[in-house]
């Protein structure tokens, strides 16, 4: 079973967006999670991208150090705002 690449999904996430926000995707494209932990994945990113993407587009991949865990901060983020509303409605 064959699926699409990290840069086709990427791309093709991006081309089903509004055409009015595109160019700030494209310029704007965040690595997170332990898998984007491979040596040398940013610059892949940016390569396969700017070779899907139309030629007039600025291109920027982001790949923070501690990605490995920006999808756990951002869940437990999520889940403190949710539990601090949920308390709130309680008490009144």
């Amino acid at each position: 079973m064959e699926s699409a690449g990290i840069h086709e999904s990427t791309f093709n996430s991006i081309m089903k967006c509004d055409v009015d926000i595109r160019k700030d995707l494209y310029a704007n494209t965040v690595l997170s999670g332990g898998t984007t932990m491979f040596p040398g994945i940013a610059d892949r990113m940016q390569k396969e991208i700017t070779a899907l993407a139309p030629s007039t587009m600025k291109i920027k991949i982001v790949a923070p150090p501690e990605r490995k865990y920006s999808v756990w901060i951002g869940g437990s983020k999520a889940f403190s705002l949710a539990y601090h509303a949920y308390l709130r409605c309680k008490h009144f």
